[in-house]
């Protein structure tokens, strides 16, 4: 009967220790941004970014498979350095920002993949819900920053189908590829 007391007092105590181990980490929006390249004319590609990226991530150090991403784009901030193109991108004739302003990712497995991470989730973009794979180096860090803030860093990279998610899906591939590139750069902050 004394084992019992002294049990619950082990784990009353071990029990804050163990939560330090998962901490939030939130996008730090000034550099975090996703890029993208597709193919234009079947000869170049055209690049793009999108800014303004929030959400968060859940990081369990001890378990990394319990890790876990979040993260809305807001497709409104598309910028491709060409005005008249963004308008276009912006329109319903591809991403239809009027209707679908933010793109979701959300995580449903981290796995350590050498000393890289291999995220799988579910992208929602242009209303359209669909698995991808996004391959992660990082992270990079910590370190402390301006403000004394904890920060660290993720790059990840995928490629998705545009027609897969209805985004001008009348357009042949000859004029504009079907797949698009994704590189997803995340400064992240310890909350």
């Amino acid at each position: 009967m004394k084992r019992l007391p002294v049990l619950l007092l082990a784990l009353a105590i071990s029990a804050p220790f163990a939560s330090a181990q998962t901490s939030t980490w939130v996008p730090d929006k000034a550099h975090s941004s996703v890029a993208f390249s597709i193919l234009h004319l079947s000869i170049s590609k055209v690049r793009g970014r999108f800014g303004n990226i929030s959400g968060s991530v859940v990081w369990n150090e001890p378990d990394i498979t319990k890790s876990t991403v979040n993260v809305t784009i807001d497709t409104t901030t598309v910028d491709t350095g060409v005005s008249q193109r963004d308008n276009d991108l912006k329109s319903a004739n591809y991403f239809d920002v009027a209707q679908f302003p933010t793109a979701t990712f959300v995580s449903t497995s981290v796995a350590r993949n050498g000393k890289n991470l291999t995220v799988n989730g579910n992208l929602t973009l242009h209303g359209v819900t669909k698995p991808v794979v996004l391959q992660v180096e990082g992270p990079v860090g910590p370190i402390q920053a301006m403000g004394n803030k904890t920060h660290a860093g993720f790059s990840a990279t995928t490629t998705i189908s545009r027609t897969a998610f209805g985004i001008a899906a009348k357009t042949p591939a000859a004029m504009v590829g079907d797949e698009a590139s994704l590189n997803i750069d995340l400064d992240l902050v310890k909350q």
